[in-house]
């Protein structure tokens, strides 16, 4: 890692931007998951989860699957002699360093833009890619991709401009409301541009059954452990209240269902952001984490309602997780 590096910060995530969403989701009782990652310590909570429990990590067919559909992204992309690629949701980049290596050849320059709403986590995505770039082509990005209009606008400072462009969005999709982020993607994308991401899913052929299954990679220690750390640093005791994992339906009616995680207070207690106060009452809930489940027909379905059509598409044997490619539709 260089001295020093730089970091374009958007305006979204502003001290007194971040400050208003914070008051905002306390309010509500529905935490942004941005404050999830805010600092290090939360990052590297999340890491050490990721590392334990991520099938990317520690399934052998599941990082084959990863594995074959970045060697068609680089195939499809073999005739460019320059590639940007733009990790949105970025999280620790090894997804991304391994797309960008076989990218590598003698004659293309690969260049990156690590996009994250922690800086922490952009820093480690961009230490992580030094593995086969050069500094000069990281630009490393803190945004709030939903609070971001301009985000096409944000990336045209970033090296590579106007080469071939691939944006990845690993693992992210199931932790934004659909009608919410898919949008955004699709805006990014212009003609030409491939989006790569991967979903969560429900396997099996019974939806309902296949989110039972899947609820033990949420309902753990080390999930609570980095759940619970943002109640930590609000000053909130974690025997304050009870941490609970729930399936439930997504409140807009679209068929979809989610894994959602409620701390419910057993006591009176209050939040203090520098003069503003949020006060709870015992028995009140706080939603701190969601992550919804889709069928690989359900993607496909979301994407088109948003012009977007899939390539290609890559699941586990496990039927646990998929990776899609996908274009703006004709």
């Amino acid at each position: 890692m260089p001295e020093a590096v730089t970091v374009t910060i958007h305006r979204s995530q502003w001290p007194d931007k971040v400050r208003q969403d914070l008051l905002h989701s306390l309010r509500a009782r529905r935490l942004n998951h941005k404050f999830l990652y805010d600092s290090s310590r939360q990052t590297q909570k999340w890491l050490r989860l990721h590392e334990a429990y991520s099938p990317a990590r520690r399934d052998a067919d599941c990082r084959a699957v990863y594995e074959s559909s970045f060697q068609a992204t680089a195939k499809l992309l073999s005739e460019a002699t320059r590639v940007q690629v733009l990790g949105l949701g970025c999280g620790g980049g090894q997804k991304d360093l391994r797309l960008m290596q076989l990218l590598q050849h003698e004659n293309r320059a690969v260049f990156y833009a690590p996009c994250d709403v922690s800086t922490s986590m952009v820093l480690v995505a961009c230490q992580t890619a030094l593995a086969a770039l050069p500094a000069m082509n990281c630009y490393p990005v803190v945004c709030d991709l939903l609070s971001t209009s301009d985000l096409g606008d944000l990336f045209k400072a970033a090296p590579g401009s106007g080469a071939s462009r691939i944006v990845t969005f690993f693992g992210m999709i199931p932790n934004f409301e659909p009608g919410a982020i898919v949008p955004q993607l699709a805006s990014l994308l212009a003609r030409g541009d491939h989006l790569q991401f991967s979903a969560n899913l429900a396997p099996g052929p019974d939806y309902a059954f296949g989110m039972e299954k899947v609820l033990p990679l949420y309902d753990n220690e080390l999930t609570r452990d980095w759940l619970l750390t943002f109640l930590d640093d609000c000053g909130v005791a974690r025997n304050a209240g009870q941490l609970r994992f729930v399936i439930e339906d997504c409140p807009n009616n679209s068929g979809l269902k989610r894994i959602a995680a409620y701390f419910q207070l057993r006591q009176r207690c209050s939040i203090h952001i520098d003069e503003d106060a949020v006060h709870f009452e015992a028995g009140e809930s706080m939603r701190l984490f969601f992550s919804y489940r889709h069928t690989p027909s359900q993607i496909r379905d979301l994407l088109r309602q948003y012009g977007l059509q899939v390539l290609d598409q890559w699941i586990t044997k496990s039927e646990e997780e998929g990776v899609f490619l996908c274009q703006r539709a004709p």
